[in-house]
């Protein structure tokens, strides 16, 4: 099997994706952060300290979709189109999903956007409320699905 992101002398590259040709590519990745119930509700009822975690997570997750080219190596600086994150109560762990979308339409993918940016939100979330709860679990960081490009489409 040859890597692609591997030249002839077995040296890291970055794929030339030129001759790719140019689609509209989707990306949505998702994942959980559970937590105490202290820190739960700091949460929704907007207690905590530091402020906002909600919203300065979803913040951070469009920023970590946009700087994903700076964070891993072999990854193209993207002209990106569109942006969406989506943050579920999940009361019964409790916990959050955080679910961010990455689009444009170019000759390469936005799985890893998608899949940083949710790293980086639920990190964030972290980073909020780790006074309250440091026993936090962020799980689950997983695509779910990416339609677009020569190797098709891919539902969770």
């Amino acid at each position: 099997m040859n890597l692609t992101h591997l030249d002839e002398n077995q040296r890291p590259k970055m794929v030339d994706v030129s001759d790719k040709n140019e689609t509209t590519r989707v990306a949505v990745a998702s994942g959980i952060i559970e937590m105490s119930q202290d820190a739960y509700d700091a949460i929704v009822n907007e207690t905590a300290k530091k402020g906002p975690v909600l919203q300065t997570a979803v913040i951070a997750s469009i920023m970590g979709v946009k700087k994903t080219s700076e964070l891993i190596p072999m990854c193209h600086p993207l002209n990106l189109s569109g942006i969406n994150c989506n943050v579920e109560e999940l009361p019964e762990l409790p916990g959050f999903k955080l679910t961010v979308t990455a689009k444009l339409k170019g000759q390469t993918g936005v799985e890893m956007e998608a899949l940083t940016g949710t790293s980086i939100g639920l990190l964030t979330i972290y980073d909020m409320v780790k006074a309250i709860d440091k026993g936090m679990i962020i799980r689950n960081v997983q695509l779910e699905s990416k339609s677009g490009g020569k190797s098709g489409d891919f539902k969770r």
